[in-house]
C-alpha cells in the first residue's frame, strides 16, 4: 500500500497541492471510520480525556508525515523519496536510544546493513555505479524529516498510555489520531491555499483520475496500512517493524512489473534475500 502511495502521490502532484491532498485524503478516512467508530466523538467518550496523546499522535501521523512526503514528491521523484525513506530503521534506533532509553543492539546494526544493502540494489539495478547518478534535492530534505517523524510516531505507540476502550479497538484508535490531527492538517491546509491565492497559483484540477486516487490512498495506505503497522509494532516493537518498511521498494519494483510490464532481474532476487535476511537477523534477536 504504501508503495503505492508514492507512486499515486507522484502522480497527483500534477493535479493538486500536497498539503491538500493530504487533508483531503484524511477527511475521506474520516468519513469512512464513521460507521466503524462514530462513538469515539461523544461527549463521554475517553477521547477527551486522552486528547494531548492523540493531538500529538495525529499531528505526527496524520498531519505531520503524510504532508511531508507529498511535499517531497513535488520535488523529488519516488525512486529519491523511496531512498531517503530507507534510513527509517537508523532513525528507528536513534529515536528509540535519545528518547526512549531503547538499548542499540549489534543485530540490530548488522540487521540494517543488510536490509540498507538490498535497497540500495534495488535502486541501483544491481550497478553501484548508479548511485552517483542520484542527485538529491529540496524534496529529499522533506522525506528525511518525514522519516524522523514517523519514527517519533511508531516510538509513541509503544507506550499505550490512551483508553484501553479505544486501544483495543483498531477503528477507533485510528478514529481517535485522525480527528485530532485533521485539526493541525486544516491549519497548514489554510497556509498553503493563502501562500497559493497570494501568488495567483491554482489549488485542484479535478478530475475522476484525482478522485480515484483519492479513495485508493484513503482506503489502502491509509486505513488498511495504518491498522497492519499498528498490530506490527504492537507485536514485534518499532525497530523490527522498521525493517518491514524497507520492502517498500521492492513491492515497487514488483507493482511497476505488474503495472509498467517490466520484467524481473536478478538483481530483485538478490535485493530481496538481503531485505528479508536484515528482517530475519532482527527478528530473530528480538525474540
Amino acid at each position: 500500500m504504501w508503495a503505492g502511495n508514492a507512486v499515486v502521490g507522484r502522480i497527483a502532484a500534477e493535479w493538486i497541492r500536497p498539503i491538500t491532498f493530504n487533508f483531503l485524503r484524511w477527511v475521506l478516512v474520516l468519513i469512512i471510520l464513521l460507521p466503524l467508530a462514530s462513538w469515539v466523538l461523544r461527549r463521554n467518550s475517553p477521547l477527551w480525556g486522552d486528547w494531548k496523546r492523540f493531538a500529538l499522535l495525529g499531528l505526527l501521523s496524520v498531519a505531520s508525515y503524510n504532508m511531508l512526503q507529498y511535499l517531497a514528491l513535488h520535488t523529488s521523484t519516488p525512486l529519491n523519496v523511496t531512498l531517503v525513506a530507507a534510513s527509517m530503521p537508523v532513525w528507528m534506533l536513534l529515536v528509540g536510544r535519545l528518547f526512549f532509553s531503547a538499548p542499540i543492539r549489534k543485530t540490530a546494526l548488522v540487521g540494517a546493513t543488510f536490509s540498507l544493502t538490498g535497497v540500495l540494489v534495488v535502486l541501483t539495478q544491481g550497478d553501484p555505479s548508479r548511485l552517483v547518478q542520484l542527485k538529491l534535492v529540496p524534496g529529499d530534505a522533506w522525506m528525511l524529516l518525514a522519516a524522523f517523524v514517523w519514527a517519533s510516531y511508531s516510538w509513541l505507540l509503544t507506550e499505550r498510555k490512551e483508553s484501553p476502550a479505544i486501544r483495543n479497538d483498531w477503528a477507533a484508535f485510528l478514529m481517535a489520531q485522525t480527528v485530532m490531527g485533521l485539526i493541525s492538517a486544516a491549519a497548514f491546509t489554510g497556509g498553503e491555499w493563502v501562500w497559493l491565492s497570494s501568488q495567483g497559483l491554482g489549488h485542484i484540477e479535478w478530475s475522476w483520475a484525482l478522485v480515484g486516487v483519492l479513495v485508493f490512498v484513503a482506503i489502502g495506505p491509509s486505513l488498511l496500512a495504518y491498522r497492519c503497522w499498528g498490530a506490527g509494532v504492537q507485536r514485534a516493537g518499532p525497530t523490527v517493524a522498521s525493517f518491514f518498511s524497507n520492502l517498500t521498494p521492492l513491492f515497487a519494483a514488483l507493482l511497476s512489473l505488474a503495472f509498467l510490464g517490466e520484467a524481473p532481474q536478478l538483481f530483485h532476487a538478490v535485493a530481496f534475500v538481503l531485505i528479508v535476511l536484515g528482517i530475519v537477523v532482527t527478528s530473530a534477536r528480538a525474540g
